[in-house]
């Protein structure tokens, strides 16, 4: 899925409120890029990726716009963290079954979160 950074909440504004069962709603699990390749058909740079989430998810697939930091070749053996149960949304020519997760630098170029530590592929965020 696409990672163009959302529109930020002012910062004198307070976000939505969501219950804690809302956010139990929301798998996110680490997983570790095993391939990535540039995707010159999408409309903005972005890179596709696969992602290793472990048995039982296996690889998914997404694509993001994270070009101004990240080349292919520096994403592989990378461990990643992502929304696993979005629907596929169809991308260009990719159906992307992943949205891997950032934040927005000073520029509001997307940098990847990722665990400081080794951890198993597939772990949910808690």
């Amino acid at each position: 899925m696409s990672q163009t950074p959302p529109d930020s909440t002012p910062p004198d504004s307070t976000p939505a409120r969501i219950g804690f069962d809302d956010f139990l709603k929301v798998d996110i699990r680490v997983g570790t890029i095993v391939q990535a390749e540039p995707f010159p058909e999408a409309r903005k740079p972005a890179i596709r990726l696969w992602v290793d989430f472990g048995a039982p998810l296996g690889i998914r697939k997404s694509s993001a716009q994270i070009t101004r930091h990240y080349t292919p070749e520096g994403l592989v053996g990378r461990q990643v963290v992502a929304v696993v149960n979005f629907p596929p949304r169809q991308i260009g020519p990719v159906m992307s079954e992943v949205l891997v997760l950032g934040v927005p630098d000073p520029d509001g170029q997307v940098v990847l979160l990722r665990p400081d530590l080794p951890v198993p592929d597939g772990g949910r965020m808690f």
